[in-house]
């Protein structure tokens, strides 16, 4: 696949990698320093160096269990077709030759990812640098995933109505789908698996630490916003056909916090208490220096961070002020506030920079999701 490059400041590149790694030694210090004493250190038992989960893979745990039970899913429609149960029962033949309660399509891409030819297709589809930038780029998301599925466990506990747990475990199911494939996905390139920036260690901490129900906004607004953003852009890119099929799930995941509180909604003192917003702001500070950590890698894919980072924030915003996190018009002023930053950085770090609205704009290429966005944002 040709890739036309993207003009960066090389210096700025630079000076980004050197920050994130100083943040990332002082901000996991803190953290181990704090659980030495009996704070609250790390949240997570995650082990973000190897990809796993504490405790190693234990592979055959997954398969024997996870697998098993989701190949030998009885359907409520097909065995109580008095019930209000839709899931499928036309489908019952699919369900017991599927993996991982994947789709036709989802299992078929599944199984490439440790192929051989797979593997031979990547390499011949890109050069080194573009897979070592393209694992860059979905481990932010591979990571965030491992979080997603804890942060989900949670949640459940908090929300209300057996629709909403019944949702919930929904999502706790495809999260653990979507860590273990896209972790294979991400392993097919052979270029070796980065640790989590201080960036998404620090915004994903944070999300597993909020209160209540602060979590649904910073995992199913913040971070599959994020997720659906990245899928969406790099879902044309050869070989990551199947991210298609990640995007599809995660515009349901975005759409969660909107459908419940339409059934519960928040009252006016959560939505305008300074307090409550000022920690979700700082859910999502940690997003905007990330941005900058993944200039280099996204120019070498063609893609500019700052149109990413616009993008992110537009969408991000909408869904936190549809499902009323945020009063009305205060997701507008800090696209405003964000598109003056990031065109201040480009000024000051790229030659030949011009003003862009990176805040109006969209990243998302692939037919397919944009489909998809289209119908998640129409309301917005």
């Amino acid at each position: 696949m040709h890739i036309e490059k993207i003009e960066v400041g090389r210096r700025a590149a630079e000076v980004n990698q050197v920050v994130e790694r100083v943040a990332n030694v002082a901000i996991r210090g803190l953290d181990d320093t704090r659980a030495f004493f009996g704070g609250h250190g790390r949240k997570a038992r995650y082990d973000d160096a190897h990809y796993e989960f504490v405790g190693g893979e234990r592979d055959a745990l997954r398969r024997k269990h996870y697998d098993k039970s989701l190949k030998l899913l009885w359907k409520a429609e097909k065995h109580a077709p008095w019930s209000t149960f839709l899931d499928g029962a036309d489908d019952l033949p699919l369900v017991k030759m599927a993996r991982e309660s994947m789709t036709k399509a989802e299992r078929a891409a599944s199984k490439k990812l440790a192929s051989k030819e797979f593997k031979g297709r990547l390499a011949r589809e890109y050069t080194l640098a573009e897979r070592q930038a393209l694992v860059k780029v979905l481990c932010a998301i591979g990571h965030g995933e491992a979080y997603a599925w804890l942060v989900s466990a949670e949640v459940l506990a908090d929300v209300q109505s057996t629709g909403a747990r019944a949702a919930l475990t929904m999502q706790v199911v495809e999260e653990a789908k979507h860590f273990v494939v896209l972790r294979e996905l991400i392993k097919a390139f052979d270029v070796g698996v980065p640790r989590q920036s201080a960036w998404e260690y620090l915004l994903l901490e944070q999300v597993l630490k909020a209160d209540g129900l602060d979590k649904l906004f910073g995992m199913n607004v913040l971070v599959e916003g994020i997720a659906l953003s990245i899928f969406g852009m790099l879902a044309h890119f050869p070989g990551l056909e199947i991210l298609r099929l990640f995007h599809l799930d995660e515009s349901r995941h975005t759409a969660l916090p909107v459908n419940y509180f339409k059934e519960f909604p928040l009252d006016r003192w959560e939505r305008v208490n300074p307090l409550k917003r000022m920690k979700r702001l700082n859910l999502v500070l940690p997003a905007i220096p990330l941005v900058f950590y993944l200039e280099a890698p996204l120019a070498e894919l063609g893609i500019d961070a700052l149109a990413l980072g616009g993008s992110v924030i537009r969408k991000v915003t909408q869904l936190a002020e549809r499902a009323g996190f945020e009063p009305r018009g205060s997701g507008e002023v800090l696209g405003m506030r964000l598109n003056a930053l990031f065109n201040a950085y480009g000024s000051l770090t790229r030659p030949h920079h011009q003003h862009r609205d990176y805040h109006l704009g969209d990243t998302t290429r692939d037919a397919a999701a944009r489909a998809v966005e289209d119908e998640v944002f129409a309301a917005a």
